[in-house]
């Protein structure tokens, strides 16, 4: 059984009720099948409702749902014969962002992202998706190889941001993310990047610099969190649905706005309900996304992706 988010609440109470109703006829040998039926129908409409005007901050809520797909859920549903690359060849291995060789539906690419974890023991390993400047440097050798060997690059974003430690900054973070952006720009193959969950800050720009940009329907995007933002704005982070609204965090406000490409959908009530389903459509649109780039050039690639970034945000 999932978790349900707060504004989930009364959906969560109706299939209480179903889940209590199917007990009671298991065990009394009543036939109950007809109010289930009933029950269930009113609670699928009321996901359908709700899901159907979900605010910005309701998105974030959804995007952040620890029970989402992960990189290593879209590693195993998407892609064959992988093989991770580690290090960055300066320093050492970060954890919260993973890299390597795989084959997508017989195409061979190169794969990047960020990992969260699912459990305590996972997120603590992987750093809760943050990366460190060694991962962003490991990002760069690994874009820099793909072009050197005419691999089509896929990144999948999923990160709060940028490690914000004292440690991070002793070794370069800002410097790696500028870097790490600057060799997804300059790459001389597909870039394709897809933010599947929380795309935060520069930690998220440092592999979404792509040729394509896809975001999932739920998924968010944004300069800054909405805490953070209403931290800096009003003195309180119990103003961040405002900061979400005004910030046009949503797939919807940025494909609107020329950030993002492509929106894909999610299943009803969000990836999280349906792993299998959300991946297989991320799936096809990466497909999609590779099959419109690969009669371009290297420097029709380069040349496109640098006018795609120079246009966003002119009036």
């Amino acid at each position: 059984m999932f978790t349900f988010l707060d504004f989930e609440k009364p959906i969560a109470e109706l299939q209480g009720r179903i889940d209590e109703l199917r007990d009671s006829g298991a065990n009394g040998g009543v036939d109950i099948a007809a109010d289930v039926a009933r029950l269930q129908a009113k609670s699928d409409k009321l996901l359908r409702d709700t899901f159907a005007r979900l605010t910005p901050w309701q998105k974030t809520q959804v995007a952040r749902h620890p029970e989402r797909p992960h990189f290593k859920h879209y590693v195993a549903g998407l892609f064959e014969e992988w093989i991770p690359l580690a290090g960055d060849r300066a320093f050492g291995d970060d954890q919260a962002i993973i890299g390597g060789f795989a084959t997508f539906r017989g195409r061979k690419i190169l794969v990047i992202g960020h990992e969260k974890g699912d459990d305590t023991a996972s997120r603590l390993k992987h750093n809760f998706g943050m990366g460190k400047p060694e991962g962003y440097r490991k990002a760069i050798r690994l874009v820099e190889l793909a072009s050197r060997f005419g691999l089509p690059v896929v990144t999948l974003v999923d990160t709060s941001g940028a490690f914000p430690g004292i440690q991070a900054e002793e070794r370069g973070q800002a410097e790696a993310i500028a870097r790490s952006t600057e060799a997804c720009l300059n790459a001389g193959v597909p870039v394709i990047s897809a933010i599947v969950g929380e795309g935060g800050s520069g930690g998220a720009i440092a592999l979404a610099a792509g040729n394509r940009v896809l975001m999932f329907e739920h998924a968010v995007y944004s300069v800054i969190s909405p805490e953070g933002c209403a931290s800096i704005l009003w003195r309180t982070a119990d103003r961040a649905p405002d900061a979400a609204e005004a910030m046009r965090v949503t797939a919807q406000d940025l494909k609107q706005l020329g950030v993002i490409d492509t929106i894909v959908p999610e299943p009803l009530g969000g990836a999280h309900r349906d792993h299998g389903r959300a991946i297989a459509k991320l799936g096809d649109a990466i497909e999609s996304a590779l099959g419109q780039l690969a009669p371009l050039s290297p420097e029709q690639l380069t040349r496109e992706r640098r006018a795609k970034f120079l246009a966003m945000g002119r009036l």
